[in-house]
Protein backbone atom coordinates (compact mmCIF):
# COMPACT_ATOMS: atom_id res chain seq x y z
CA UNK A 1 0.00 0.00 0.00
CA UNK A 2 1.31 3.45 -0.87
CA UNK A 3 0.78 6.74 0.95
CA UNK A 4 -2.12 7.84 -1.22
CA UNK A 5 -4.03 4.60 -0.61
CA UNK A 6 -3.41 4.84 3.13
CA UNK A 7 -4.57 8.48 3.13
CA UNK A 8 -7.82 7.83 1.29
CA UNK A 9 -8.61 4.71 3.31
CA UNK A 10 -8.05 6.70 6.51
CA UNK A 11 -10.38 9.43 5.27
CA UNK A 12 -13.13 6.89 4.60
CA UNK A 13 -12.58 5.20 7.96
CA UNK A 14 -12.94 8.66 9.53
CA UNK A 15 -16.34 9.12 7.80
CA UNK A 16 -15.03 11.46 5.08
CA UNK A 17 -16.12 9.75 1.87
CA UNK A 18 -16.54 12.64 -0.59
CA UNK A 19 -13.65 14.54 -2.17
CA UNK A 20 -14.18 17.51 -4.50
CA UNK A 21 -11.10 17.96 -6.62
CA UNK A 22 -9.17 19.76 -9.30
CA UNK A 23 -5.94 17.75 -9.38
CA UNK A 24 -2.66 18.14 -11.24
CA UNK A 25 0.49 16.11 -11.83
CA UNK A 26 1.59 16.11 -8.20
CA UNK A 27 -1.75 14.59 -7.15
CA UNK A 28 -1.94 11.78 -9.72
CA UNK A 29 -1.18 9.01 -7.23
CA UNK A 30 -4.09 10.26 -5.11
CA UNK A 31 -6.32 10.10 -8.21
CA UNK A 32 -5.04 6.62 -9.07
CA UNK A 33 -5.73 5.42 -5.54
CA UNK A 34 -9.45 6.17 -5.99
CA UNK A 35 -9.66 2.88 -7.90
CA UNK A 36 -8.47 1.03 -4.80
CA UNK A 37 -10.88 2.70 -2.34
CA UNK A 38 -14.28 2.62 -4.05
CA UNK A 39 -16.01 3.99 -0.95
CA UNK A 40 -14.47 7.39 -1.68
CA UNK A 41 -16.68 9.43 -4.01
CA UNK A 42 -14.60 11.78 -6.13
CA UNK A 43 -16.30 14.82 -7.69
CA UNK A 44 -14.40 16.68 -10.39
CA UNK A 45 -14.52 20.47 -10.70
CA UNK A 46 -13.13 22.53 -13.56
CA UNK A 47 -11.99 25.31 -11.23
CA UNK A 48 -10.62 25.15 -7.71
CA UNK A 49 -13.13 27.72 -6.41
CA UNK A 50 -15.90 25.31 -7.40
CA UNK A 51 -14.25 22.45 -5.53
CA UNK A 52 -13.76 24.45 -2.33
CA UNK A 53 -17.26 25.96 -2.46
CA UNK A 54 -18.80 22.55 -3.08
CA UNK A 55 -16.96 21.14 -0.06
CA UNK A 56 -18.45 23.99 1.98
CA UNK A 57 -21.99 23.32 0.75
CA UNK A 58 -21.63 19.60 1.31
CA UNK A 59 -20.44 19.95 4.89
CA UNK A 60 -23.07 22.56 5.79
CA UNK A 61 -25.80 20.10 4.84
CA UNK A 62 -24.17 16.76 5.74
CA UNK A 63 -22.92 17.94 9.13
CA UNK A 64 -19.54 16.30 8.48
CA UNK A 65 -16.48 17.24 6.45
CA UNK A 66 -15.80 16.73 2.81
CA UNK A 67 -12.26 16.59 1.49
CA UNK A 68 -11.01 18.85 -1.26
CA UNK A 69 -7.91 18.12 -3.39
CA UNK A 70 -6.04 21.04 -4.96
CA UNK A 71 -2.93 21.31 -7.13
CA UNK A 72 0.01 22.94 -5.36
CA UNK A 73 0.06 26.55 -4.16
CA UNK A 74 -1.51 28.15 -7.26
CA UNK A 75 -4.43 25.71 -7.12
CA UNK A 76 -4.91 26.48 -3.45
CA UNK A 77 -4.78 30.18 -4.30
CA UNK A 78 -7.54 29.73 -6.87
CA UNK A 79 -9.73 28.13 -4.21
CA UNK A 80 -9.13 30.67 -1.45
CA UNK A 81 -12.26 32.82 -1.87
CA UNK A 82 -14.62 29.97 -1.07
CA UNK A 83 -12.32 28.63 1.65
CA UNK A 84 -12.67 32.11 3.14
CA UNK A 85 -16.46 31.74 3.08
CA UNK A 86 -16.12 28.29 4.64
CA UNK A 87 -13.91 29.69 7.39
CA UNK A 88 -16.51 32.34 8.22
CA UNK A 89 -19.23 29.65 8.17
CA UNK A 90 -17.16 27.49 10.56
CA UNK A 91 -17.48 24.68 8.04
CA UNK A 92 -15.38 21.55 8.60
CA UNK A 93 -13.25 20.86 5.50
CA UNK A 94 -10.22 18.62 5.01
CA UNK A 95 -8.23 20.64 2.50
CA UNK A 96 -5.49 18.59 0.82
CA UNK A 97 -2.95 20.59 -1.18
CA UNK A 98 -0.42 18.68 -3.24
CA UNK A 99 3.21 19.72 -3.08
CA UNK A 100 6.47 18.95 -4.84
CA UNK A 101 8.63 16.20 -3.40
CA UNK A 102 11.14 17.83 -1.00
CA UNK A 103 14.13 16.74 -3.08
CA UNK A 104 12.57 18.52 -6.07
CA UNK A 105 11.69 21.72 -4.21
CA UNK A 106 15.30 22.87 -4.04
CA UNK A 107 15.32 23.37 -7.81
CA UNK A 108 12.63 26.08 -7.58
CA UNK A 109 10.49 24.63 -10.38
CA UNK A 110 7.93 26.99 -11.95
CA UNK A 111 5.06 25.89 -9.66
CA UNK A 112 7.11 26.02 -6.45
CA UNK A 113 5.45 28.22 -3.80
CA UNK A 114 5.04 28.68 -0.06
CA UNK A 115 1.88 26.64 0.37
CA UNK A 116 1.68 27.02 4.14
CA UNK A 117 1.68 30.82 3.83
CA UNK A 118 -1.07 30.69 1.21
CA UNK A 119 -3.16 28.40 3.43
CA UNK A 120 -2.60 30.35 6.63
CA UNK A 121 -5.31 32.98 6.10
CA UNK A 122 -8.14 30.44 5.75
CA UNK A 123 -6.95 27.45 7.78
CA UNK A 124 -7.30 26.79 11.49
CA UNK A 125 -4.90 23.85 11.26
CA UNK A 126 -1.98 23.21 8.87
CA UNK A 127 0.41 20.28 8.66
CA UNK A 128 2.83 19.07 5.99
CA UNK A 129 2.98 15.29 5.80
CA UNK A 130 6.62 14.82 4.84
CA UNK A 131 6.92 11.06 5.34
CA UNK A 132 4.80 8.11 4.14
CA UNK A 133 4.88 6.43 7.55
CA UNK A 134 2.82 9.04 9.46
CA UNK A 135 0.69 10.20 6.51
CA UNK A 136 -2.33 8.19 7.67
CA UNK A 137 -2.13 9.61 11.20
CA UNK A 138 -1.68 13.10 9.77
CA UNK A 139 -4.85 12.51 7.76
CA UNK A 140 -6.85 11.31 10.76
CA UNK A 141 -5.61 14.31 12.73
CA UNK A 142 -6.72 16.61 9.89
CA UNK A 143 -10.26 15.19 10.06
CA UNK A 144 -10.40 15.66 13.83
CA UNK A 145 -9.05 19.20 13.47
CA UNK A 146 -11.66 20.02 10.83
CA UNK A 147 -14.43 19.15 13.27
CA UNK A 148 -12.99 21.66 15.75
CA UNK A 149 -15.05 22.84 17.54
CA UNK A 150 -15.87 25.08 15.93
CA UNK A 151 -15.59 23.60 12.46
CA UNK A 152 -12.66 24.85 10.45
CA UNK A 153 -10.55 24.33 7.35
CA UNK A 154 -7.78 21.84 8.14
CA UNK A 155 -5.07 21.94 5.47
CA UNK A 156 -2.88 18.90 4.89
CA UNK A 157 0.06 19.60 2.58
CA UNK A 158 0.88 16.42 0.68
CA UNK A 159 4.27 16.11 -1.08
CA UNK A 160 4.11 13.95 -4.18
CA UNK A 161 6.71 11.40 -3.04
CA UNK A 162 4.66 10.65 0.08
CA UNK A 163 1.78 9.52 -2.12
CA UNK A 164 3.83 7.05 -4.17
CA UNK A 165 6.06 5.68 -1.40
CA UNK A 166 5.20 2.53 0.60
CA UNK A 167 3.08 3.17 3.70
CA UNK A 168 2.21 1.02 6.75
CA UNK A 169 -1.46 1.56 5.91
CA UNK A 170 -4.49 3.34 7.34
CA UNK A 171 -5.07 4.20 10.98
CA UNK A 172 -8.12 4.53 13.19
CA UNK A 173 -9.85 7.92 13.48
CA UNK A 174 -8.23 10.43 15.79
CA UNK A 175 -10.25 11.49 18.85
CA UNK A 176 -12.43 14.56 18.42
CA UNK A 177 -12.91 17.38 20.87
CA UNK A 178 -16.41 17.81 22.28
CA UNK A 179 -18.06 21.21 22.45
CA UNK A 180 -17.67 22.91 25.80
CA UNK A 181 -20.54 23.10 28.26
CA UNK A 182 -21.72 26.61 29.10
CA UNK A 183 -21.41 27.08 32.87
CA UNK A 184 -24.55 27.49 34.94
CA UNK A 185 -23.51 30.87 36.32
CA UNK A 186 -23.25 32.35 32.83
CA UNK A 187 -26.72 31.06 31.97
CA UNK A 188 -28.07 32.59 35.16
CA UNK A 189 -26.33 35.92 34.46
CA UNK A 190 -28.01 36.09 31.04
CA UNK A 191 -31.36 35.02 32.51
CA UNK A 192 -31.10 37.76 35.11
CA UNK A 193 -30.42 40.37 32.45
CA UNK A 194 -33.47 39.22 30.46
CA UNK A 195 -35.72 39.13 33.53
CA UNK A 196 -35.10 42.82 34.13
CA UNK A 197 -37.59 43.90 31.50
CA UNK A 198 -35.20 46.18 29.61
CA UNK A 199 -35.20 45.99 25.79
CA UNK A 200 -33.15 42.95 24.78
CA UNK A 201 -32.35 40.69 21.86
CA UNK A 202 -30.77 37.33 21.21
CA UNK A 203 -28.41 37.24 18.20
CA UNK A 204 -28.12 33.72 16.80
CA UNK A 205 -25.37 32.35 14.60
CA UNK A 206 -23.60 29.08 13.82
CA UNK A 207 -25.37 26.08 15.31
CA UNK A 208 -28.08 28.24 16.92
CA UNK A 209 -30.01 28.92 13.69
CA UNK A 210 -31.18 25.34 13.24
CA UNK A 211 -34.82 24.73 14.08
CA UNK A 212 -34.32 23.14 17.52
CA UNK A 213 -32.14 25.80 19.17
CA UNK A 214 -33.91 28.59 17.31
CA UNK A 215 -37.14 27.27 18.80
CA UNK A 216 -35.66 27.51 22.28
CA UNK A 217 -34.55 31.08 21.47
CA UNK A 218 -38.10 31.87 20.38
CA UNK A 219 -39.38 30.44 23.68
CA UNK A 220 -36.98 32.76 25.52
CA UNK A 221 -38.29 35.64 23.45
CA UNK A 222 -41.87 34.73 24.27
CA UNK A 223 -41.05 34.62 27.99
CA UNK A 224 -39.11 37.89 28.16
CA UNK A 225 -40.10 40.02 25.17
CA UNK A 226 -36.56 39.78 23.75
CA UNK A 227 -36.18 39.97 19.98
CA UNK A 228 -34.81 36.89 18.21
CA UNK A 229 -32.31 38.01 15.59
CA UNK A 230 -29.94 36.11 13.33
CA UNK A 231 -26.61 37.05 11.85
CA UNK A 232 -26.81 38.75 8.46
CA UNK A 233 -25.36 35.73 6.72
CA UNK A 234 -25.88 32.54 8.77
CA UNK A 235 -24.23 29.40 7.47
CA UNK A 236 -27.50 27.44 7.53
CA UNK A 237 -30.91 28.45 8.79
CA UNK A 238 -33.91 26.12 8.97
CA UNK A 239 -36.99 28.16 8.21
CA UNK A 240 -40.49 28.14 6.70
CA UNK A 241 -43.98 27.31 7.94
CA UNK A 242 -44.05 25.74 11.39
CA UNK A 243 -40.50 26.76 12.20
CA UNK A 244 -39.28 29.56 14.48
CA UNK A 245 -38.99 33.01 12.96
CA UNK A 246 -35.46 34.42 13.11
CA UNK A 247 -35.18 37.98 11.83
CA UNK A 248 -31.80 38.34 10.15
CA UNK A 249 -29.79 41.53 10.66
CA UNK A 250 -29.81 43.69 7.56
CA UNK A 251 -26.75 43.91 5.31
CA UNK A 252 -26.83 47.70 5.25
CA UNK A 253 -25.43 49.02 8.51
CA UNK A 254 -28.04 51.77 8.76
CA UNK A 255 -30.87 49.24 8.68
CA UNK A 256 -29.12 46.93 11.13
CA UNK A 257 -28.73 49.86 13.52
CA UNK A 258 -32.48 50.43 13.29
CA UNK A 259 -33.08 46.78 14.26
CA UNK A 260 -30.76 47.14 17.26
CA UNK A 261 -31.82 50.63 18.26
CA UNK A 262 -32.89 51.02 21.87
CA UNK A 263 -31.53 47.69 23.09
CA UNK A 264 -30.07 47.56 26.58
CA UNK A 265 -28.95 43.93 26.35
CA UNK A 266 -27.68 41.93 23.37
CA UNK A 267 -27.03 38.22 23.94
CA UNK A 268 -24.65 36.53 21.50
CA UNK A 269 -25.39 32.86 20.87
CA UNK A 270 -22.63 31.33 18.72
CA UNK A 271 -22.64 34.68 16.93
CA UNK A 272 -20.12 37.41 16.22
CA UNK A 273 -20.37 40.94 17.59
CA UNK A 274 -22.38 42.88 14.94
CA UNK A 275 -20.28 45.25 12.86
CA UNK A 276 -20.61 47.05 9.55
CA UNK A 277 -19.39 45.07 6.54
CA UNK A 278 -17.21 47.97 5.40
CA UNK A 279 -15.85 51.24 6.69
CA UNK A 280 -17.72 54.31 5.45
CA UNK A 281 -16.91 57.97 5.99
CA UNK A 282 -18.70 59.32 9.06
CA UNK A 283 -20.52 56.04 9.76
CA UNK A 284 -20.16 53.65 12.70
CA UNK A 285 -18.29 50.35 12.40
CA UNK A 286 -19.63 48.91 15.66
CA UNK A 287 -23.40 48.51 15.30
CA UNK A 288 -24.24 47.90 18.97
CA UNK A 289 -26.07 50.97 20.30
CA UNK A 290 -24.51 53.06 23.02
CA UNK A 291 -25.55 51.92 26.47
CA UNK A 292 -26.25 48.34 25.37
CA UNK A 293 -24.49 45.57 27.33
CA UNK A 294 -23.29 42.65 25.22
CA UNK A 295 -23.53 39.22 26.87
CA UNK A 296 -21.98 36.04 25.43
CA UNK A 297 -24.23 33.07 26.17
CA UNK A 298 -22.12 30.63 24.15
CA UNK A 299 -18.85 30.97 22.27
CA UNK A 300 -18.32 29.18 18.92
CA UNK A 301 -16.58 26.23 20.61
CA UNK A 302 -19.40 25.75 23.14
CA UNK A 303 -22.71 23.90 22.99
CA UNK A 304 -25.15 26.63 21.93
CA UNK A 305 -28.24 24.37 21.60
CA UNK A 306 -27.80 23.08 25.14
CA UNK A 307 -27.22 26.60 26.45
CA UNK A 308 -30.41 27.89 24.84
CA UNK A 309 -32.41 24.97 26.23
CA UNK A 310 -31.00 25.68 29.70
CA UNK A 311 -31.73 29.41 29.37
CA UNK A 312 -35.33 28.66 28.38
CA UNK A 313 -35.70 26.40 31.41
CA UNK A 314 -34.18 29.02 33.73
CA UNK A 315 -36.76 31.53 32.49
CA UNK A 316 -39.72 29.11 32.75
CA UNK A 317 -40.33 29.75 29.07
CA UNK A 318 -43.49 28.36 27.45
CA UNK A 319 -43.21 24.83 26.13
CA UNK A 320 -44.10 25.78 22.57
CA UNK A 321 -42.23 28.34 20.50
CA UNK A 322 -44.08 30.75 18.21
CA UNK A 323 -43.60 29.69 14.62
CA UNK A 324 -44.09 31.05 11.12
CA UNK A 325 -47.62 30.58 9.79
CA UNK A 326 -48.19 28.59 6.63
CA UNK A 327 -49.00 30.64 3.57
CA UNK A 328 -47.88 31.07 -0.01
CA UNK A 329 -48.25 34.15 -2.18
CA UNK A 330 -50.33 33.94 -5.33
CA UNK A 331 -48.53 33.36 -8.60
CA UNK A 332 -47.61 36.73 -10.00
CA UNK A 333 -48.50 38.14 -13.40
CA UNK A 334 -47.20 41.00 -15.50
CA UNK A 335 -43.72 42.43 -15.43
CA UNK A 336 -40.79 40.29 -14.28
CA UNK A 337 -39.01 42.09 -11.45
CA UNK A 338 -36.96 41.14 -8.42
CA UNK A 339 -40.19 41.18 -6.43
CA UNK A 340 -42.16 38.92 -8.79
CA UNK A 341 -39.23 36.48 -8.96
CA UNK A 342 -39.37 36.25 -5.16
CA UNK A 343 -43.15 35.88 -5.19
CA UNK A 344 -42.84 32.98 -7.63
CA UNK A 345 -40.29 31.33 -5.35
CA UNK A 346 -42.70 31.66 -2.44
CA UNK A 347 -45.49 30.14 -4.51
CA UNK A 348 -43.45 27.16 -5.77
CA UNK A 349 -40.68 26.33 -3.27
CA UNK A 350 -41.02 22.60 -2.51
CA UNK A 351 -40.95 21.12 0.96
CA UNK A 352 -37.46 20.15 2.04
CA UNK A 353 -35.76 22.38 -0.51
CA UNK A 354 -32.25 23.68 0.10
CA UNK A 355 -31.74 27.26 -1.07
CA UNK A 356 -28.22 28.53 -1.78
CA UNK A 357 -28.72 32.29 -1.81
CA UNK A 358 -26.36 34.57 -3.70
CA UNK A 359 -29.09 36.71 -5.17
CA UNK A 360 -27.48 40.00 -4.10
CA UNK A 361 -29.73 43.02 -4.81
CA UNK A 362 -31.97 40.98 -7.11
CA UNK A 363 -32.74 38.57 -4.28
CA UNK A 364 -33.71 41.13 -1.65
CA UNK A 365 -37.36 40.07 -1.54
CA UNK A 366 -36.78 36.31 -1.52
CA UNK A 367 -36.65 35.65 2.21
CA UNK A 368 -39.83 37.59 2.88
CA UNK A 369 -41.74 35.91 0.07
CA UNK A 370 -40.75 32.41 1.23
CA UNK A 371 -41.35 32.88 4.97
CA UNK A 372 -44.56 30.84 4.89
CA UNK A 373 -43.40 28.25 2.35
CA UNK A 374 -43.06 24.61 3.46
CA UNK A 375 -40.04 23.90 5.70
CA UNK A 376 -36.71 24.34 3.95
CA UNK A 377 -33.05 25.22 4.52
CA UNK A 378 -31.38 28.49 3.53
CA UNK A 379 -27.61 28.79 2.99
CA UNK A 380 -26.02 32.23 2.80
CA UNK A 381 -22.83 34.03 1.82
CA UNK A 382 -21.12 33.93 5.21
CA UNK A 383 -17.82 35.53 4.20
CA UNK A 384 -19.08 37.99 1.60
CA UNK A 385 -16.75 36.64 -1.11
CA UNK A 386 -18.85 36.23 -4.24
CA UNK A 387 -18.83 33.21 -6.52
CA UNK A 388 -20.22 31.08 -3.70
CA UNK A 389 -23.76 30.20 -4.83
CA UNK A 390 -23.29 27.74 -7.69
CA UNK A 391 -20.53 25.74 -5.95
CA UNK A 392 -22.33 25.59 -2.59
CA UNK A 393 -25.50 24.43 -4.34
CA UNK A 394 -23.43 21.74 -6.05
CA UNK A 395 -22.05 20.44 -2.78
CA UNK A 396 -25.44 20.60 -1.08
CA UNK A 397 -26.92 18.46 -3.85
CA UNK A 398 -24.20 15.84 -3.38
CA UNK A 399 -24.94 15.80 0.37
CA UNK A 400 -28.74 15.68 -0.10
CA UNK A 401 -29.53 13.70 -3.27
CA UNK A 402 -33.16 13.29 -2.18
CA UNK A 403 -33.81 17.04 -1.85
CA UNK A 404 -34.34 19.75 -4.46
CA UNK A 405 -31.63 22.40 -4.35
CA UNK A 406 -32.47 25.91 -5.54
CA UNK A 407 -29.61 28.27 -6.33
CA UNK A 408 -30.63 31.94 -6.34
CA UNK A 409 -27.76 33.52 -8.25
CA UNK A 410 -26.88 37.07 -9.30
CA UNK A 411 -25.57 37.44 -12.83
CA UNK A 412 -22.22 38.98 -11.88
CA UNK A 413 -21.60 36.46 -9.11
CA UNK A 414 -22.47 33.58 -11.42
CA UNK A 415 -19.57 34.43 -13.71
CA UNK A 416 -17.02 33.82 -10.95
CA UNK A 417 -17.73 30.09 -10.75
CA UNK A 418 -19.96 29.25 -13.71
CA UNK A 419 -17.95 26.04 -14.17
CA UNK A 420 -20.06 24.54 -11.36
CA UNK A 421 -22.80 23.99 -13.95
CA UNK A 422 -20.54 21.49 -15.74
CA UNK A 423 -20.08 19.52 -12.52
CA UNK A 424 -23.84 19.56 -11.92
CA UNK A 425 -24.45 18.18 -15.41
CA UNK A 426 -21.70 15.57 -15.18
CA UNK A 427 -22.97 14.28 -11.82
CA UNK A 428 -26.67 14.66 -12.67
CA UNK A 429 -27.27 16.82 -9.60
CA UNK A 430 -30.80 18.02 -8.82
CA UNK A 431 -30.09 21.77 -8.79
CA UNK A 432 -32.38 24.42 -10.25
CA UNK A 433 -30.48 27.69 -10.70
CA UNK A 434 -32.30 31.01 -10.99
CA UNK A 435 -30.00 33.57 -12.58
CA UNK A 436 -31.13 37.11 -11.80
CA UNK A 437 -29.89 38.93 -14.88
CA UNK A 438 -30.08 42.68 -14.48
CA UNK A 439 -26.92 43.36 -16.51
CA UNK A 440 -25.26 45.21 -13.66
CA UNK A 441 -23.10 44.89 -10.57
CA UNK A 442 -26.02 46.56 -8.83
CA UNK A 443 -24.65 46.02 -5.33
CA UNK A 444 -21.50 47.93 -6.30
CA UNK A 445 -23.56 50.69 -7.87
CA UNK A 446 -25.22 51.01 -4.49
CA UNK A 447 -21.91 50.95 -2.64
CA UNK A 448 -20.42 53.52 -5.00
CA UNK A 449 -23.08 55.94 -3.81
CA UNK A 450 -22.68 54.99 -0.13
CA UNK A 451 -18.91 55.43 0.23
CA UNK A 452 -19.14 59.18 -0.30
CA UNK A 453 -16.85 59.32 -3.33
CA UNK A 454 -19.08 61.83 -5.11
CA UNK A 455 -21.22 61.61 -8.24
CA UNK A 456 -19.97 58.86 -10.56
CA UNK A 457 -19.60 59.65 -14.24
CA UNK A 458 -19.48 57.55 -17.39
CA UNK A 459 -16.06 55.93 -17.04
CA UNK A 460 -16.69 54.82 -13.46
CA UNK A 461 -20.16 53.50 -14.21
CA UNK A 462 -18.83 51.44 -17.12
CA UNK A 463 -16.87 49.36 -14.59
CA UNK A 464 -20.09 48.30 -12.86
CA UNK A 465 -22.25 47.23 -15.83
CA UNK A 466 -22.18 43.70 -17.27
CA UNK A 467 -24.72 43.58 -20.10
CA UNK A 468 -24.86 40.97 -22.85
CA UNK A 469 -24.26 37.68 -21.00
CA UNK A 470 -26.39 34.89 -22.49
CA UNK A 471 -26.86 32.48 -19.60
CA UNK A 472 -29.04 30.13 -21.64
CA UNK A 473 -26.20 29.52 -24.09
CA UNK A 474 -23.63 29.41 -21.31
CA UNK A 475 -25.55 26.74 -19.41
CA UNK A 476 -26.26 24.74 -22.56
CA UNK A 477 -22.56 24.72 -23.43
CA UNK A 478 -21.93 22.87 -20.15
CA UNK A 479 -24.78 20.41 -20.60
CA UNK A 480 -27.43 22.07 -18.44
CA UNK A 481 -30.89 22.72 -19.95
CA UNK A 482 -31.80 26.39 -19.69
CA UNK A 483 -34.61 28.81 -20.48
CA UNK A 484 -35.04 32.58 -20.38
CA UNK A 485 -38.02 34.42 -18.89
CA UNK A 486 -38.96 38.06 -19.46
CA UNK A 487 -42.43 38.11 -17.87
CA UNK A 488 -43.75 36.88 -14.55
CA UNK A 489 -45.92 34.28 -16.30
CA UNK A 490 -42.96 32.92 -18.28
CA UNK A 491 -40.81 32.72 -15.20
CA UNK A 492 -43.48 30.94 -13.16
CA UNK A 493 -44.05 28.33 -15.88
CA UNK A 494 -40.33 27.77 -16.44
CA UNK A 495 -39.46 27.52 -12.76
CA UNK A 496 -42.32 25.13 -12.12
CA UNK A 497 -41.10 22.83 -14.91
CA UNK A 498 -37.51 23.00 -13.71
CA UNK A 499 -38.48 22.10 -10.14
CA UNK A 500 -40.64 19.23 -11.35
CA UNK A 501 -37.83 17.78 -13.47
CA UNK A 502 -35.01 15.89 -11.77
CA UNK A 503 -31.52 17.05 -12.64
CA UNK A 504 -29.82 20.39 -13.22
CA UNK A 505 -31.59 23.29 -14.90
CA UNK A 506 -31.12 27.03 -15.30
CA UNK A 507 -33.89 29.62 -15.51
CA UNK A 508 -32.58 33.03 -16.52
CA UNK A 509 -34.79 35.82 -15.19
CA UNK A 510 -34.26 39.07 -17.09
CA UNK A 511 -35.11 41.79 -14.58
CA UNK A 512 -34.53 45.53 -14.26
CA UNK A 513 -31.95 46.69 -11.76
CA UNK A 514 -33.30 47.98 -8.46
CA UNK A 515 -30.78 50.82 -8.42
Amino acid sequence: MNGAQALIRTLVDSDVDVCFMNPGTSEMHFVHALDDVPEMHGVLALFEGVATGAADGYARMAGRPAAVLLHLGPGLGNGLANLHNARRAKTPIVNIAGDHAPYHAKYDAPLQSDIASIAKGVSGWIRSSTDPEPVARDTADAVAAAYGPPGQVATLILPADVTWSPSPGPVAPSPRTARGTVPDDRIEDVAAALRGGEPAALLLGGTATLAGPAGDAARVGAATGAKVLGETFPSRIERGAGRPVVERLAYLAEFAQMQLDGLRHLVLVDAAHPVSFFAYPDKASDLVPEGCTVHVLSAPDEDAPAALAALAAALDAPAQAPTAPSGRPDRPTGALTAETVATTMGALLPEGAVVADEGQTGGLFATGATAGAPPHDWLTLTGGSIGYGLPVATGAAVACPDRKVICLEADGSAMYTAQALWTQARAGLDVTTIVLNNGSYAVLNMELARVGAGVARERALEMLDIPGIDFVSLAASMGVPATRATTAEEFTDQLERAIATEGPAVVEAVIPTLL
